[in-house]
């Protein structure tokens, strides 16, 4: 995995690493050691006691009875002002306007949070082809030959082969397939190894997994799912959100939040005119 400075993060070498490389890349610089500790410790005073919240790829966990070591925190907009400016940092928000159009929208942030002892996931793909063990359910010829969705992983705490640092399996963006047992992941796997501050960011059809925590640390990262304007989020965080928020969220979250799109729509209802085209 390439690795870049706030500097050397451009977008065109950072979208061609996404899309013709390994799939994902490490930024650092971006936060300081004051913005990480914040939203480290908010994460864990909300998860603090284990709770009955929607997670995802946790079968085998839930299974053996270890599920509550893998804790979510979700609607982090709500819990913290330092989420949105990880959420919309300018290096970001530069990098995603080349890779998903310059209208992009947010389709989830929240945390995860892998206490000691936590199994990890199944080897999959991300929303919106999280599904895609079920190739039927989606339209005939779908591939990724064009992105719809990148993932930021904001790491808070040391993310080691012994912690947990996410599995990935660099070149497996070029081509749409859910992950199986025949591709033996976990034998010839790479890890996004990072230190707290760092910024993991990848195209989500990458094959990843959060891998067992055998540390004596929990292993914290605020997770950003970024969509084109058109996909339909995981969270609807507009409806989450105290008004006051949505009333003083600057230009590029109100972007982010789909506020700028308004599309599902009651066209029968609308402001009369011609609404799209040229002219």
């Amino acid at each position: 995995m390439k690795s870049y400075t706030a500097q050397t993060a451009t977008p065109d070498a950072i979208v061609d690493e996404l899309l013709n490389g390994d799939g994902a890349v490490k930024i650092s610089g971006l936060f300081t050691p004051e913005q990480i500790a914040d939203a480290r410790a908010i994460i864990m005073e909300h998860s603090e006691q284990a709770s009955e919240k929607v997670t995802h790829f946790q079968g085998a966990a839930e299974q053996s009875g270890k599920i509550d070591l893998q804790r979510r925190v979700w609607n982090l907009l709500a819990k913290g002002d330092v989420f949105s400016d990880m959420a919309a940092h300018p290096v970001l928000m530069d990098i995603l306007r080349k890779f998903l159009g310059t209208e992009f929208i947010m389709g989830s942030i929240a945390a995860n949070r892998i206490l000691p002892g936590g199994p990890g996931q199944e080897p999959h793909v991300d929303y919106p082809y999280w599904d895609y063990h079920k190739p039927e359910s989606h339209p005939i010829g779908f591939n990724c030959s064009f992105p719809m969705n990148a993932q930021v992983s904001v790491i808070l705490d040391p993310f080691t082969v012994e912690s947990g640092a996410t599995g990935y399996m660099p070149g497996s963006q070029k081509e749409l397939r859910y992950p199986t047992a025949e591709d033996k992941f976990y034998d010839t796997c790479s890890q996004m190894i990072g230190e707290p501050g760092d910024v993991v960011l990848f195209y989500g059809v990458t094959w990843h997994c959060a891998m067992p925590n055998k540390s004596d640390h929990d292993r914290n990262a605020v997770l950003i799912q970024y969509l084109p304007k058109w996909v339909k989020p995981m969270e609807d965080m507009p409806a989450a959100l105290p008004q006051s928020f949505i009333d003083a969220a600057s230009p590029d979250i109100r972007q982010l939040l789909g506020l700028n799109y308004p599309y599902p729509e009651v066209l029968d209802a609308a402001k009369a005119g011609n609404t799209e085209g040229r002219k």
